[in-house]
């Protein structure tokens, strides 16, 4: 396998295609951990606010241009992205979701160390022909890549269900406990909601506003939680394609924020926060959420139960999609603040212990050192079964031969 020559620092050549949302958050949190390390970080994305905040960080960040989903323009996505390649050098590439992980496999196809993040499964997200075509790429891709990262145990075992056989490893998903931290709501909530009854119970869902964050389903239940509790409010909070639909079938008790460039303060504000996804691999809201101290109901998808912490699952976790047990679990915390102010505070403790973004770095980093041969790779011995994600076994098969050398040795 290739290594970095001994008197430099390994470049990293992440790639991402979203370039908002909970995936922008990560490449973030990673390239800063990694710039602060001493790691030559290199970003290539479609240019918009992600693009911004990288060269704020001292990244080098190339343009590439490419649509969020795949289509007719895939070819010429794989030839700017190869160029990238070609002129960056990276020792190690890290792709990051379904688009950017299709078209930089296809781009690199292992001549180069390969990690890819698909932050939830492509088929999942897609039905009929377009599944099957996304998982039969699925279990082709893998092969190009040197170790295949999920964020939560669910995530790798729906991969396994499958028939995506790869090394997995499995690094949780992890969130800057400085930056979310508990605040008292009243004052918050004054700034952000003026005219907002200080009394009303609000509810708060952070994120892009798309069938798989569910907030159709939440609207679906929000005039049973009304009926129990009256005067409760709800802020979705973020923008996306379904926002105009969501719009149209809202209430006056629901209000729409938008997009945001901090949500803390909406976290702080809340009583409560839900996220009803219907798919997930470990969503990055609720740990925020519960970073600021506030309980949270989550539908039962990959990562969900993973992220809860301990004993809170009877009050937190719903199936998706049922907008009858949803309504339940936001009415009764409602309901219940003593609860409510339990489990905020068992959260925030669950999140300093288990999901710090420091973690996360260091276990991204212990895996680049492995597969550029820095360091021996951790539980060999065990790479075709099970075991816990801190030792840092991967499951599946051997390393694909063709990736042993890089592009540019």
């Amino acid at each position: 396998m290739h290594q970095p020559a001994p008197d430099r620092q390994p470049r990293v050549l992440h790639l991402t295609q979203p370039v908002d949302g909970g995936v922008a958050r990560v490449v973030t949190d990673l390239a800063r951990a990694q710039l602060a390390a001493g790691l030559r970080v290199t970003v290539a994305c479609p240019a918009g606010p992600l693009t911004e905040t990288l060269v704020a960080l001292g990244a080098d960040v190339r343009r590439w241009e490419a649509a969020r989903a795949p289509g007719a323009a895939l070819p010429g996505e794989v030839r700017r992205l190869a160029r990238v390649v070609g002129a960056v050098r990276p020792d190690l590439v890290h792709a990051h979701s379904a688009k950017a992980g299709l078209a930089g496999r296809l781009a690199v196809r292992g001549r180069i160390p390969t990690v890819f993040q698909p932050h939830a499964w492509s088929f999942e997200a897609v039905g009929g022909a377009m599944a099957a075509l996304s998982l039969k790429w699925e279990r082709l891709g893998a092969r190009w890549a040197h170790r295949l990262v999920c964020v939560s145990e669910a995530e790798r075992e729906t991969g396994q269900r499958a028939g995506v056989t790869a090394r997995y490893r499995v690094i949780p998903n992890g969130i800057d406990p400085g930056r979310f931290r508990p605040a008292p709501a009243d004052s918050v909530r004054t700034a952000l909601l003026p005219g907002l009854d200080p009394a009303a119970p609000l509810v708060v869902c952070v994120g892009r506003l798309c069938r798989q964050k569910g907030q159709d389903v939440l609207l679906a239940a929000w005039d049973t939680v009304r009926a129990r509790v009256p005067g409760a409010r709800l802020v979705l909070v973020g923008d996306g394609p379904d926002g105009a639909a969501l719009r149209a079938g809202a209430p006056e008790s629901v209000l729409f924020a938008g997009a945001v460039d901090e949500a803390a303060p909406w976290y702080r504000a809340a009583d409560l926060v839900v996220l009803p996804s219907r798919w997930e691999g470990m969503a990055l809201a609720p740990l925020e959420a519960m970073a600021c101290g506030r309980p949270v109901v989550v539908t039962d998808v990959d990562g969900a139960r993973e992220s809860l912490p301990p004993g809170s699952a009877e009050h937190c976790l719903v199936p998706a999609g049922r907008p009858g047990a949803l309504a339940g679990a936001v009415a009764g915390l409602l309901l219940d603040p003593p609860l409510r102010a339990s489990l905020g505070r068992r959260a925030r403790r669950h999140v300093l212990a288990t999901h710090d973004v420091r973690h996360t770095a260091e276990r991204f980093a212990d895996l680049y050192r492995e597969l550029l041969g820095t360091r021996p790779a951790a539980g060999r011995a065990t790479d075709t079964g099970r075991g816990a994600p801190e030792a840092g076994p991967d499951v599946g098969r051997a390393e694909p031969t063709e990736c042993r050398e890089s592009i540019h040795s």
